[in-house]
């Protein structure tokens, strides 16, 4: 008899649980470890693409502000995207290594190996349709990750500075110009091999000499104690003064060479500007210090204003980055190019910059209800099942 009563009152205690409760035990291993300031960041970064891609298709005719808006985000939102990267797999690596357990390390790596399969195969499509994709360059970033991944902290880093350091030598062996139409963002022989693997990696958009570096440089950040209040405001403070300073000795350099030595201001960008085309060591100097500042700023925010919409709303967006950025291509661009296919590339860049804010808009909001009913966006769910 008391066995029966037991099993009465275990079956009230059952119907007791909410389905909050069953959520939080069957994701307490995933979810509550994931840090909610690296998805803010990640929104921030989704955002600052949207809006660079949206001014490379639809047009720059711009103002001065729309001018500014863009200079800040050209290439350092891509730069912040590939440093979470980074971030990430540190963060997966940790939780791997800390029984030094060879069977869990060596199913990380096949795991990371699968996704960045994942991507590649996307951003490979996407390059059909868009010659700016990052996804396959991001893809090849992860592969060589993986030679690394297990290396001391001292040598990913002198293996970042020697890529970026060495870059500028490339230079003067090869012209970076090779293929480009830089008017009509055209690559002429993206679809050969050599042209492929020259863009892949020497002069395409996110070529992965030097831009895995930054994937290295988050991987070291990821290694850090990021619940530490103490060395995320450090690492935030360093990174703000040097991304202030790298700013300024590029302007004053840029004011001071084009009136001593009457060269232009638009040679003179090329080689000591923050832009990012081509990728020398001062742009990645900038593109890194940003990063950082975004990524520790979100850290910082979201941590002081956890119970905030805002946060609540970018953490959703982050977390669909992967979904929204692939969408941007079809969605947003897409659609203006079906309206106005005489128009593409003559817009002014106030309109692009605005059609990117709705489109950003329609995707934090679109992010926040679709993370009511889903725990995944639908590109992460597949990626996730095929790769896990």
């Amino acid at each position: 008899m008391s066995r029966f009563f037991q099993i009465l009152y275990l079956n009230y205690k059952i119907r007791q649980f909410t389905k909050q409760d069953f959520k939080f035990i069957f994701l307490k291993k995933t979810e509550l470890k994931r840090i909610i300031g690296l998805d803010v960041a990640r929104a921030f970064a989704i955002i600052g693409m949207i809006i660079v891609n949206f001014k490379l298709v639809l047009g720059n005719q711009g103002s001065y502000l729309g001018n500014f808006i863009f200079d800040f985000f050209d290439g350092k939102a891509s730069a912040i995207f590939v440093v979470l990267a980074g971030t990430g797999i540190a963060i997966m690596f940790k939780a791997s290594s800390k029984s030094n357990n060879l069977t869990k390390i060596n199913l990380l790596k096949k795991r990371i190996l699968k996704r960045a399969l994942f991507l590649l195969i996307t951003g490979l499509i996407l390059m059909i349709f868009w010659i700016g994709d990052i996804l396959h360059f991001y893809a090849v970033y992860m592969i060589f990750m993986l030679f690394l991944i297990d290396k001391k902290s001292i040598y990913i880093l002198l293996s970042g500075i020697t890529i970026v350091m060495f870059y500028p030598l490339l230079l003067f062996f090869l012209d970076y110009g090779t293929s480009w139409d830089f008017e009509k963002l055209e690559y002429y022989d993206i679809w050969t091999v050599n042209g492929f693997v020259r863009n892949l990696f020497f002069n395409g958009f996110h070529p992965v000499f030097p831009w895995i570096s930054f994937m290295f440089f988050g991987f070291l950040f990821g290694n850090q104690n990021l619940d530490d209040f103490k060395i995320i405001k450090k690492i935030f403070w360093i990174s703000l003064i040097t991304f202030i300073f790298v700013q300024l000795f590029s302007y004053y350099s840029i004011s001071f060479f084009s009136n001593e030595l009457k060269i232009s201001n638009e040679e003179l960008f090329y080689i000591i500007g923050t832009g990012s085309m081509p990728p020398l060591p001062i742009y990645m100097l900038n593109g890194t210090s940003v990063a950082f500042v975004i990524i520790t700023g979100s850290i910082i925010l979201s941590k002081k204003f956890s119970n905030y919409l805002i946060i609540d709303l970018l953490h959703k967006t982050g977390k669909l980055s992967l979904t929204i950025y692939v969408l941007h291509i079809f969605l947003g661009i897409g659609i203006i190019e079906f309206i106005y296919p005489k128009s593409i590339g003559y817009f002014s860049l106030n309109f692009s910059i605005a059609c990117a804010l709705i489109y950003s808009l329609f995707s934090i909001l679109s992010s926040y209800f679709w993370l009511k009913y889903f725990n995944k966006g639908p590109l992460e769910w597949v990626m996730r099942k095929l790769t896990d």
